[in-house]
């Protein structure tokens, strides 16, 4: 079957690299997305590996949908009941591009109308109960021509299940991973986070560094599908665990205010790497480092959010001015959407990546090669 991972734009490249890893087959990516052939076995897989990806979606069929009426036979064509048992819930979600059927909430009564049709036909019923496991269905319609799929997610990727609060302006756990796998940690330099707030980045560094699959400790939709063998979910997460390493790792993490940092002492506990991270109140503008090598991974308040821009601005400066007293061989990676960080930091990137943080376009400055 095909199997796709949606994910913030900018990271298919990362997400497509972690999936060869994992041996998928005929991996190819596309805008905000990457598509591979896979088994209900590489759904467990995927599901508990994957770090940048989004979620996880199993399609089922696509077609060319100009009009209500094919959009409505094309879904009604489709085997639901190969998938959804007499009693699941599936609801719809969905939308539509550069396509003729640009009303996505009459295109999600229509695919809901369809599928139910479909389904009440298989199950002899004309009202499904819809009281069971829960199948949420999902379409795109990109230049009308329509895919179906089944989430296998659930909650998406992102939500690790170690961070039950936030420090105001959140980065979610897949970006903070590509930026970590960005910088090229693993887990032999030191790493270093001076805007850590709760401290998402360090955290996930630290995952990465133990070679921890991230989903391990949180549940899918998929575990409770009738279709889908328990025992998959169990190999994949041995498989996983298998494949952690157990070192010392020199990870830190500070912010200038005392409850992100006692914050991210929880939630690095919860994420089972407290054992890995020192956490410390400091001033981000007094940072130093004197080993020759390491990585510093950051997200500093942008101006949009936490800080009005001129308060911003002048952070940079002083953040700016600290970096320039680290040794030379450090690689410095910095995520912000200010459109002046450069100027303000005080020398221009040795390289740069657009990325979204959200719906907000962001750029990530690389110092050090």
């Amino acid at each position: 079957m095909t199997l796709t991972v949606p994910c913030l734009l900018g990271l298919e490249s990362l997400v497509a690299d972690e999936m060869k890893r994992l041996q998928l087959q005929n991996v190819r990516a596309e805008n905000g997305r990457v598509h591979c052939e896979g088994t209900m076995a590489d759904i467990a897989r995927l599901n508990i590996n994957l770090r940048c990806g989004a979620r996880v979606l199993m399609e089922l069929g696509s077609f060319p949908a100009r009009d209500f009426e094919a959009l409505f036979q094309g879904v009604l064509a489709l085997p639901w009941e190969d998938y959804i048992p007499r009693d699941g819930e599936f609801p719809v979600k969905g939308y539509s591009l550069n396509s003729t059927l640009h009303s996505v909430p009459a295109c999600q009564a229509i695919v809901k109308k369809a599928s139910a049709r479909r389904l009440g036909n298989a199950y002899g019923c004309e009202t499904l109960p819809e009281t069971g496991s829960r199948y949420q269905i999902q379409f795109a319609i990109i230049k009308d021509q329509a895919t179906l799929y089944l989430d296998t997610s659930g909650e998406g990727l992102y939500k690790r299940g170690y961070r039950a609060r936030n420090m105001g302006a959140p980065l979610k756990e897949t970006l903070a991973a590509a930026l970590v796998t960005l910088s090229r940690y693993r887990g032999k330099d030191p790493f270093c986070d001076p805007f850590c707030g709760s401290g998402t980045i360090p955290i996930e560094a630290a995952l990465i560094a133990k070679n921890r699959a991230p989903g391990l400790d949180r549940s899918f939709s998929a575990q409770k599908w009738k279709n889908m063998d328990s025992r998959l979910w169990l190999d994949a997460a041995d498989e996983a665990m298998d494949r952690e390493f157990h070192g010392t790792y020199d990870i830190w993490g500070g912010d200038i205010d005392p409850a992100a940092i006692e914050l991210a002492k929880h939630n690095a506990k919860l994420a089972g790497v407290e054992d890995c991270i020192r956490f410390e109140v400091a001033d981000a503008g007094k940072f130093h480092r004197d080993s020759e090598y390491g990585q510093l991974v950051t997200n500093p308040p942008y101006g949009e959010r936490l800080l009005e821009k001129k308060e911003a601005e002048e952070l940079y400066r002083v953040f700016g001015a600290a970096m320039r007293t680290m040794p030379p061989k450090w690689r410095i990676l910095v995520l912000s959407s200010h459109t002046e960080f450069e100027r303000c930091f005080g020398r221009p990137a040795d390289k740069k990546r657009k990325l979204y943080n959200g719906m907000l376009k962001c750029d990530v400055f690389q110092y050090g090669k």
